[in-house]
């Protein structure tokens, strides 16, 4: 346990870590393509005509909600909560996929494997993300939402 963490997972973070690195590294090296999520759904739903195959985009896609079962199957479920509304995930949702296209790819292609490959873009912009994150947290926690 981590002080001020309770709930922190060192351990497993770690492992899940290293899983996306190699699963990463796979893609890149097994076919030359970036393992960013926003790329291979824009692929796997027909959005992008360039990027992986469309059937590995499909794979990739359908093995981010099967992997998490299997997790849930092994270890129990996963506490989950969402606001009451719907519309703060719907706008949070929207906001992102607007930030994705215009930064060209989504916090796993950028920060996963665009630093992994020294990008300058991609360091911008994991910058840019990571900053704006903090940002938010503290103006949250200041407003007292947090």
């Amino acid at each position: 346990m981590l002080p001020g963490f309770p709930q922190a997972m060192p351990v497993e973070g770690l492992i899940g870590g290293i899983l996306i690195g190699v699963s990463a590294a796979i893609m890149l090296l097994g076919l030359g393509r970036i393992a960013g999520v926003s790329g291979m759904a824009a692929r796997a739903t027909g959005i992008a005509d360039t990027g992986a195959p469309r059937g590995i985009a499909i794979a990739f896609i359908i093995g981010l909600p099967l992997g998490a079962a299997l997790v849930a199957f092994f270890n129990g479920p996963v506490a989950v909560s969402f606001p009451a509304s719907p519309l703060p995930l719907v706008i949070g949702g929207l906001l992102v996929g607007f930030g994705t296209r215009m930064g060209s790819g989504c916090t796993s292609g950028h920060g996963v494997c665009g630093l992994s490959r020294l990008s300058r873009r991609s360091l911008a912009a994991t910058a840019m993300f990571m900053g704006s994150g903090l940002a938010t947290v503290g103006v949250m926690r200041a407003a007292g939402i947090l």
